[in-house]
């Protein structure tokens, strides 16, 4: 595994862009320079992530997000393991 996150990450098991190992690493965020926590989806080539709108939630009882632009910086919190 590299030292690099992907362009694209879920946190949602129902999407393509969901990777166990990957979220496994604790995986960070840097959102136009600021810390964020509460990060659904992000993806750096289009420059945007998703997070939650409060606790509402739709019919099935997922987080109902909301897209914000910026910068993007992904990074990891735990080393690789070998």
């Amino acid at each position: 595994m590299t030292d690099t996150p992907p362009d694209r990450l879920s946190t949602d098991q129902q999407s393509p862009y969901y990777n166990e190992a990957v979220l496994a690493r604790n995986v960070g965020i840097r959102f136009n320079g600021t810390e964020k926590t509460n990060v659904e989806e992000y993806c750096v080539s289009e420059g945007w992530i998703r997070v939650a709108a409060g606790k509402t939630k739709d019919r099935r009882g997922n987080p109902i997000t909301i897209k914000l632009k910026g910068t993007v910086e992904p990074y990891f919190k735990d080393p690789a393991k070998e």
